[in-house]
């Protein structure tokens, strides 16, 4: 199969009504859909882009209106964050209802449900009558992808169709949050901060780490966002001391790294958190096209988007032992 790319909404609706593949833009990253109330269709997912079945997917609706046709809406604060965030970069955990199969959630009797910020795929979610399942367009466990040409590169020949909308704005995937009888808590950093979140409700949010295994919602598992090169947190300037023998690239925030033999990234030269967020997964792609051994980076300062940044790389440095 050869996979086409374009931006025709009305081709990529039929094949999504016809149970295939179409991998959309959003303004986190790049999604590899499907029907979700089509398990064949679901099922694709998780064989093109190699994902364990026991990793849920988010389920992309296109309004607001739609949450409680698919989801049970208890709590009151679930409305004051989709008020505030909606669409935008907030996925919220909530008891699914029946329409929704086992296979989307893993099993798992609760549901991410978000509303995508981009102007093409909230196009496409008009022109069908069902919501679609989405990770990110990329094999399992790698890099996720911010353009079009990132999608082709590990899904070619797999996805049915590339709806192509550009760079994405963010870059980093969504914010999952959950509310239980202790509080709302944060199941996984992503594009929209805790000091906002918590600035719409009002209180503290607690945040939960990555698990290794029986993720309790999409993208919780410890090891992930592989690039494909081993990477090493730490004191850029230390860490290359210790691993000068091999072939360094740096990713950079801020810092000016004045050595030919070392390929480097800047994700910000201005030290602005958007922008390294933005930049991040592309950051760890070019490395790849640099032939490096390793990858050193240091942390982000540990306060907005930092800390979303800062859990994808501790992730991918565990991904070097997995």
């Amino acid at each position: 199969m050869i996979t086409k790319t374009g931006t025709d909404i009305e081709c990529a609706a039929a094949l999504l009504r016809n149970g295939e593949t179409v991998s959309i833009p959003t303004e986190t990253v790049y999604g590899l859909s499907a029907n979700a109330l089509n398990e064949s269709a679901v099922l694709k997912i998780f064989e093109q882009k190699n994902r364990p079945a026991f990793d849920p997917l988010i389920v992309h609706i296109k309004c607001k209106d739609e949450l409680e046709k698919y989801a049970i809406v208890e709590n009151k604060r679930v409305w004051k964050l989709a008020e505030a965030f909606w669409p935008g970069p907030l996925s919220i955990v909530l008891p699914k209802k029946d329409v929704i199969p086992d296979l989307v959630t893993s099993g798992l009797e609760t549901v991410a449900l978000r509303i995508p910020n981009h102007p093409l795929t909230l196009n496409l979610l008009e022109k069908i009558d069902f919501p679609l399942a989405a990770p990110s367009a990329n094999l399992f466990g790698s890099a996720s992808p911010t353009c079009a040409e990132h999608v082709l590169d590990q899904l070619d020949g797999k996805v049915s169709y590339v709806l192509d909308g550009g760079e994405t704005k963010l870059g980093l995937e969504s914010t999952i949050v959950r509310f239980t009888s202790s509080g709302p808590e944060v199941l996984r950093l992503g594009g929209l901060t805790i000091e906002q979140l918590e600035d719409a409700l009002g209180e503290n949010i607690n945040i939960i780490r990555s698990s290794s295994s029986n993720p309790e919602a999409p993208g919780m598992l410890s090891a992930h966002y592989n690039p494909g090169i081993p990477v090493i947190m730490g004191n850029i300037n230390e860490n290359r001391k210790k691993f000068g023998h091999k072939k360094i690239g740096a990713l950079t925030f801020g810092a000016d790294i004045q050595d030919e033999n070392v390929a480097s990234f800047e994700l910000s030269s201005t030290q602005d958190l958007e922008e390294a967020a933005r930049n991040l997964f592309k950051g760890l792609r070019y490395f790849r096209k640099k032939n490096v051994d390793i990858i050193l980076a240091d942390w982000l300062p540990e306060k907005g988007l930092g800390r979303a940044v800062n859990d994808r790389l501790r992730r991918a440095a565990v991904a070097n032992y997995t």
